[in-house]
């Protein structure tokens, strides 16, 4: 085996985000190629009060305006270890852990990509 061959093939498999497996070919600006195909997806856990929400709008400082799948909107914070490596944008999907102490706010633990968005609709676990 060429030492071409195994640097393809370790860039071909690749994994973005803990619980999603991303099968996709090397990184090529001009050139994008296929899209991503998504095998698997993190969803909200019950266990531990996850669930969806909708960002609405940017606030500064970390925070930021959130719709959940509850109806309610809360006042959600950036958690530290996510707050340099993932930008959230308004419209994007999160995950969200809502405080037991007050009940208007909430950490953010996790945000979709768009092909992640696409694989929980066509999936039905989206009610957003």
């Amino acid at each position: 085996m060429y030492h071409d061959e195994i640097v393809f093939r370790r860039r071909c498999f690749t994994s973005s985000a803990p619980g999603v497996v991303v099968l996709s070919a090397p990184h090529n600006p001009r050139n994008p190629g296929p899209e991503p195909e998504i095998v698997r997806v993190r969803l909200p856990k019950k266990k531990y009060q996850e669930q969806f929400a909708r960002a609405e709008s940017m606030l500064g400082a970390n925070h930021i305006s959130v719709r959940c799948s509850d109806g309610i909107t809360r006042l959600g914070r950036i958690k530290g270890k996510i707050k340099k490596r993932l930008w959230i944008r308004e419209g994007d999907l999160l995950i969200i852990i809502p405080w037991s102490f007050q009940d208007d706010k909430c950490d953010i633990s996790y945000r979709y990509t768009r092909h992640q968005v696409e694989w929980l609709q066509r999936n039905g676990h989206l009610n957003l």
